[in-house]
């Protein structure tokens, strides 16, 4: 093979790869209702949405922007395995998550927490990434 073609091969290869880095953290679980949201009001942006702490909601400028979010284990000794099946689930940030009540990175709606986890666990270790 020539050295022009290992090359085109190793670009197509590489554009093939995600370059996004992920961070890790906690999500929390987050039940209804979800309006009036911080980033929407009264308008329903439907139920796989997530409300982000302050570093990440950064004054609404997380708001509408999606999140790839992967369950990665438990955060007690009560549910010591309780990601699913299907650990990853894509988010919405709708609203915020303000300290001193926020628990976590990222507080998912009922419905995203228990697509990646068991909800009785209440809160998972995470990776998550913007989309």
């Amino acid at each position: 093979m020539s050295l022009i073609a290992k090359y085109i091969s190793l670009i197509m290869v590489m554009s093939l790869l995600s370059f996004g880095s992920s961070d890790t953290g906690i999500g929390t679980i987050n039940g209804p209702p979800y309006l009036p949201s911080a980033c929407y009001g009264t308008q329903d942006q439907g139920v796989m949405i997530a409300a982000a702490n302050e570093d990440l909601y950064q004054g609404g400028a997380a708001c509408g922007k999606y999140f790839q979010v992967t369950c990665t284990g438990g955060t007690n000794l009560g549910t010591p395995h309780p990601c699913t099946n299907t650990p990853t689930v894509t988010v919405m940030i709708t609203d915020f998550c303000p300290p001193p009540g926020c628990k976590g990175d990222l507080d998912l709606s009922h419905e995203s927490f228990s697509t990646i986890a068991d909800p009785a666990a209440g809160g998972i270790q995470i990776s998550y990434q913007e989309l």
